[in-house]
């Protein structure tokens, strides 16, 4: 049982320690990537190296968009080193749990500068599988502190309402699903009041120290949200690997550089929002499909502060399908092209910092780089087809590589150290996007509705009806490299041309080939995702049994050798506290008395389970056989009694063997044998082990032994211990 004072918390992911930005390593690396793009930079501007125009412009206008995002990234990362833990956070992190009589973490309540606060927990719904929806609630339920969790349901599912309320959530349908996710926030708001609201998409799965790492940000009254990484568990396919590693270092240098600036935006989920900031702005945007970005930036303009932390928080699924990465990239695409056409950051009407425009202006232009492979797939074919250049016919092989290296290698190197390996889908789902973003372009020209779909929800249908772009820009890339080919081996040269379009044909390729493999299982009825492995339960605590040694088994044996009579009234030994017998034992006798068998009426046994079923004698009044050593199981039927004033053999003198003594005197049907003499008053007796309780299905006869019982300091050390 915890208690609200005492940390640790029981997590898989341990607590990040306090840093000051990127390691000497990567602020190194991310210098020398630096150079590299300027020079690649000035290498492509320089009117000598400048070929024909029209490749020339296609290299010029896709490389000018990567070479300003990268260096305005690298600026980004160099520039977070201010970790957002200030000393009033690690203060309300330390008063966060009130008082609470419970032992339960999630009832601890929740306090922000000594007064009580109520926060609710928000999971969106829409369609997605109901054991993924079921693991998050089970999740929101875990977490430490006291909340209320709501299962904010879009898609009028009465599977999810009825785990919901099996598993103790509160649930909540509306009649429309206007304003899609955002407008299912606005409207769980106008039920729920609490001061703060967490948001979950209904695949991913707290941590229970979520509230403990993100509450105490709000300590500071301008704090409008507080927004933790989005990581995946389901990186089983190519396109899970590939979406999940191009988010890696956005979330883990650059999102932290972003607070410098002040500039860090919402993603949507596994974030804290504060309700007076929310309704500052009107609400959560249902005016685009990308509501996270568009909040945060009217929060900005308002003045409000936010908050990112590279603390994985949640766990949740990656698009592991064509047709989800589509739908997912479509979505966020348009929403930044929004951004960028209808409401310019650079624009004088926006109350941003200088910084802030800067930054929300990389967000509204990010997904250009995405078209960017478009014009440089064109410019090999050119070449081929038609003998144009993009560069002068005096720069040789050689020294287009070493500029070019300078420029792509650095950030291979810089994404190599980030993920401790190269990630060969993360290039290839790059390559290959670009009809995609292509799309969002046009649509958020045209102000054209894409529609909402959540990412876990999407219907499993052929991948090939969501790249038919990409089939046709392979095939034409296959034949040209066929042409390519032929033509070098005429000329006997292997040309740049020739390379650089059989690399694209390869990217292109795998991709193909990743789609077909989801396609056969998809026909097949096959699950992408790899089954479930459910941990193994842990097994009870063992029976803690003390080896004995051989004088006291030898006893012990011979206690339960012969059966003996109850006493005529019944009598209660002096026990250790909270330790009751079942069956009253009787007191041991002198070492020189012979006991009587006499009957007395018997508690019936408490039912407790016992390692093994036991099979005992019956009670009968007959000789007792030799004492034998008793079998492993028997040694903890009955306890072990020890006269407190009885007799014992010196230290230094071996125990006697015990005495067999003679029959006792045959019970009668109609009355007790009165005893010779009157009987001694007996020792008080105190329990040394406590044995296991007989089962409540065994027989009420106890099996002991008629002699005296001698033991010296060594066994009941022994047996005291």
């Amino acid at each position: 049982m915890r208690s609200p004072a005492d940390a640790p918390f029981h997590t898989p992911v341990a607590a990040p320690a306090r840093t000051a930005g990127p390691s000497p390593v990567m602020t190194l690396l991310v210098i020398l990537a630096t150079i590299g793009i300027l020079g690649y930079s000035f290498f492509l501007l320089n009117p000598a190296n400048r070929g024909d125009v029209i490749p020339w412009l296609l290299v010029i206008s896709a490389e000018s968009v990567l070479v300003f995002h990268a260096l305005l990234s690298m600026w980004t990362i160099l520039a977070g080193t201010v970790d957002p833990r200030d000393f009033a956070f690690h203060q309300a992190r330390d008063a966060l749990f009130g008082r609470s009589i419970t032992g339960d973490p999630t009832e601890w309540p929740l306090q922000l500068g000594g007064r009580r606060i109520t926060v609710d927990v928000f999971i969106t719904v829409y369609g997605e599988p109901l054991e993924v929806v079921r693991r998050t609630i089970v999740g929101a339920l875990a977490m430490d502190g006291r909340h209320r969790t709501w299962v904010l349901d879009d898609g009028d599912s009465d599977d999810v309402r009825e785990v919901a309320a099996q598993l103790g959530a509160r649930y909540v349908r509306r009649l429309g699903n206007s304003g899609a996710k955002a407008g299912n926030i606005n409207h769980a708001l106008t039920l729920a009041k609490g001061e703060f609201f967490a948001v979950f998409d209904a695949d991913f799965v707290p941590d229970p120290r979520f509230l403990l790492e993100t509450v105490p940000f709000f300590a500071d009254a301008q704090v409008a949200f507080v927004q933790t990484p989005q990581t995946y568990g389901n990186l089983h396919t190519t396109i899970a690997k590939g979406a999940g590693y191009m988010q890696t270092v956005f979330y883990r240098f650059v999102q932290p550089g972003r607070n410098r600036f002040n500039a860090a935006f919402c993603v949507g989920t596994n974030v804290v929002f504060r309700r007076t900031a929310v309704e500052d702005v009107g609400g959560i945007y249902t005016d685009s499909k990308s509501e996270d970005v568009w909040t945060s930036l009217l929060m900005h303009e308002r003045g409000w502060r936010t908050v990112f932390i590279p603390t994985v928080l949640a766990i949740g699924d990656a698009p592991d399908t064509v047709e989800a990465y589509a739908k997912q990239q479509l979505r966020w695409a348009t929403g930044g092209f929004e951004i960028l056409l209808t409401h310019n950051p650079l624009s004088p009407r926006r109350t941003l910092t200088a910084d802030q425009r800067i930054q929300y202006f990389v967000t509204a232009t990010f997904y250009l780089t995405g078209i960017t492979p478009l014009l440089l797939l064109v410019v090999p074919p050119l070449e081929i087809y038609f003998d144009l250049r993009p560069m002068a016919l005096s720069i040789s092989v050689t020294t287009w590589l070493v500029f070019y290296a300078g420029f792509y290698v650095m950030q291979i190197g810089l994404a190599w150290f980030t993920l401790g390996t190269f990630r060969w889908q993360t290039l290839t789902l790059a390559t290959v996007s670009f009809p995609i973003y292509l799309k969002a372009l046009v649509n958020a020209m045209t102000q054209r509705d894409v529609g909402w779909t959540s990412t876990g929800s999407t219907k499993a249908g052929s991948p090939f009806n969501f790249i038919v772009p990409q089939v046709l820009f392979f095939l034409f890339l296959a034949l040209t490299s066929v042409v390519a080919v032929w033509r070098d081996w005429d000329n006997g040269v292997v040309t740049l041309a020739t390379a650089w379009n059989l690399t694209n044909t390869l990217i292109l390729g795998a991709f193909l080939m990743a789609a077909r493999r989801e396609a056969r299982a998809l026909r097949k009825g096959r699950n992408l995702a790899p089954a479930r492995v459910d941990a193994a339960e842990e097994p009870s605590m063992p029976a803690v049994v003390i080896a004995r040694p051989v004088e006291v088994a030898a006893a012990i044996a011979a206690r339960q050798a012969r059966p003996v009579a109850p006493a005529p009234t019944p009598w209660t030994p002096v026990t250790a506290p909270m330790l009751e017998p079942d069956v009253a034992p009787e007191p041991l006798p002198e070492r020189v008395a012979a006991p009587v068998a006499v009957p007395t009426p018997v508690r019936v046994p408490r039912p407790v389970a016992v390692p093994a079923p036991v099979t005992r004698a019956p009670v009968v009044a007959a000789p007792a056989p030799a004492p034998t050593p008793a079998p492993e199981r028997q040694r903890v039927l009955a306890p072990v009694l020890v006269a407190v004033g009885a007799p014992s053999a010196p230290a230094d003198e071996p125990v006697p063997a015990p005495r067999v003594p003679a029959p006792p005197t045959p019970l009668r049907a109609t009355a007790p044998t009165a005893p010779a003499s009157p009987p001694t008053p007996p020792t008080p007796l105190r329990t040394v082990a406590r044995e296991p309780a007989p089962r409540a299905d065994a027989p009420s006869g106890i099996v002991r032994s008629d002699a005296p019982v001698m033991l010296g300091r060594r066994a009941r050390r022994e047996l005291a211990s």
